[in-house]
């Protein structure tokens, strides 16, 4: 499996799959609307970037100063990998969410709780450095690895763009939880077998 083609499958499994952020976002787009809901998954994204900026210069070290040791890691990204597949697998797809408070949210206040969810959320810290330590080699040039950064948080501010919309609006919000469901079960699999298939597969 090619770095680029990880990366983007590895990506788009785990942010479809429900956490923190995504009950944010249901939250603030059922409670106050499209604008701040979208507001909140550009906070997401752009806290994905902060995660992905310490993992380039911490897998970066690690690479160049302890190979046993950025193995270790390697090792222990894949082993999360299936952690939270079968995790997700065995989900029932149903999200909790506080709908009690329905003090309005300013854009900056909006966009501050997007940021602050994913910031201080250790699933989504792992997640990146778990990517990052499956796919980054000696020879992946850093412009490369930044694109990698930027898909993450591209593909962050997509999806949960569209749960914004879909939850600004009552009756779209029975059809995005059913579905969920079924992609907990599809999502799992998949992430617990790239997890296997990586911790196996030979370094670059």
């Amino acid at each position: 499996m090619t770095e680029v083609l990880a990366v983007a499958v590895i990506t788009v499994l785990a942010v479809i799959a429900p956490g923190a952020d995504f009950a944010m976002v249901v939250r603030n787009s059922y409670l106050h609307g499209r604008r701040t809901g979208l507001l909140g998954a550009l906070g997401v994204a752009a806290g994905v970037l902060v995660h992905v900026t310490y993992t380039m210069l911490g897998v970066g070290l690690l690479i160049a100063s302890s190979t046993v040791l950025f193995t270790v890691v390697k090792l222990a990204g894949a082993a999360y990998l299936v952690y939270i597949g079968v995790r997700t697998y065995r989900t029932r797809g149903e999200v909790t969410v506080d709908l009690e408070n329905r003090t309005g949210l300013t854009p900056f206040a909006a966009l501050r709780t997007g940021f602050l969810t994913n910031v201080l959320n250790p699933k989504t810290t792992l997640f990146v450095v778990s990517t990052f330590a499956q796919v980054v080699s000696p020879g992946t040039p850093v412009l490369q690895q930044v694109g990698y950064g930027l898909f993450m948080s591209l593909a962050h501010l997509l999806w949960f763009g569209v749960v914004a919309v879909f939850f600004s609006h009552d009756r779209m919000r029975g059809l995005m939880l059913r579905g969920q469901k079924v992609l907990n079960k599809v999502i799992g699999s998949v992430l617990a077998g790239l997890g296997v298939s990586l911790a196996f597969a030979p370094s670059h």
